[in-house]
């Protein structure tokens, strides 16, 4: 699939359907989902980071807290959920959080590999099964790019057998852009996850148009750069254009500008408050803007700042 095919073919379905936006928000409608360009299914654009929010021991008392994030996870629509072994007890703390929830809502579980040994990412495959409960697992990725001549052979032979339904890899904070380049046109993904946010636009210039032409979904981690963004900006007036969009905060603000670009599929944001969890999910809700008001979105960005 080529670029032009894919931006012919996404102005189709239902996360443009909600038309873009030049003009004041209209009133409400359905959340913005997006499609996995190789089954037609839809996921909701925004997801769950679980990097330190989620990466809390056993006996903390602050498990119950993550219940009720999740809850407003899924109650505002949410479903995919992104962890990884590298995340200390992140995955751990979402199987028991699933457990305790009984939850019946859809979940898009998005886990990964990191070992540079092929025999611990196996066994690491096991773990998050194991620890989610979950199988088939939606979503595997080799994490880093970390050994990924030795795990992408077994990725493929799991997805095979149906034991996971997508294959992926992943970086992040810019990190060997170049590199990961060479691999998507060299081998087969379903997802690629990478940085991108209002601020850090590295990959808007080869990976995501690359992602475009290759039929690749991408997820967009560190939307609000681990919360500095949310930092160097919550002390400063809301501009016109963010009402003008429905953005009721900043983060709103951020993360609409990063779900509208027609490469990205989900962003996955993480936080351990309920509140900012409904805030974050709330984005879905909103038109996305067009080409033409996402630059403006940037540069009235860059003068705020």
């Amino acid at each position: 699939m080529n670029r032009r095919t894919f931006l012919q073919w996404a102005s189709s379905v239902s996360f443009l359907a909600a038309s873009p936006v030049s003009s004041p928000a209209p009133a409400k409608h359905s959340i913005t989902t997006k499609p996995i360009i190789k089954t037609n299914e839809v996921i909701p654009a925004i997801g769950m980071g679980t990097w330190l929010t989620f990466d809390i021991p056993p006996d903390s008392p602050q498990r119950p807290d993550r219940i009720e994030v999740l809850k407003a996870f899924f109650e505002s629509g949410g479903t995919l959920i992104d962890s990884s072994p590298m995340y200390g007890h992140a995955e751990e703390t979402v199987g028991y959080c699933l457990q305790q929830m009984a939850h019946e809502s859809p979940l898009f579980a998005a886990s990964k590999i990191w070992s540079p040994i092929a025999n611990i990412g196996i066994q690491q495959m096991g773990n998050s099964e194991s620890l989610w409960k979950v199988k088939p697992m939606d979503l595997m990725q080799i994490h880093n790019l970390v050994a990924w001549k030795k795990h992408l052979p077994m990725l493929r032979e799991w997805k095979r057998q149906g034991r996971i339904r997508y294959l992926g890899v992943t970086t992040s904070h810019g990190r060997r852009h170049e590199d990961l380049e060479q691999l998507l046109k060299q081998e087969q993904f379903d997802f690629v996850q990478l940085t991108y946010n209002i601020d850090d636009d590295r990959t808007e210039k080869r990976l995501l148009p690359l992602a475009q032409d290759l039929g690749i979904n991408v997820i967009a981690n560190r939307p609000f750069q681990r919360g500095g963004l949310i930092d160097r900006y919550k002390d400063k007036p809301l501009p016109a254009l963010a009402t003008e969009l429905g953005c009721a905060t900043w983060a709103q603000y951020f993360l609409l500008h990063t779900i509208s670009h027609p490469a990205i599929t989900c962003a996955i944001p993480a936080t351990t408050r309920v509140d900012h969890m409904k805030e974050n999910m709330a984005t879905l809700k909103l038109p996305l803007p067009d080409q033409s008001t996402r630059n403006e979105m940037r540069k009235v960005f860059h003068q705020t700042g």
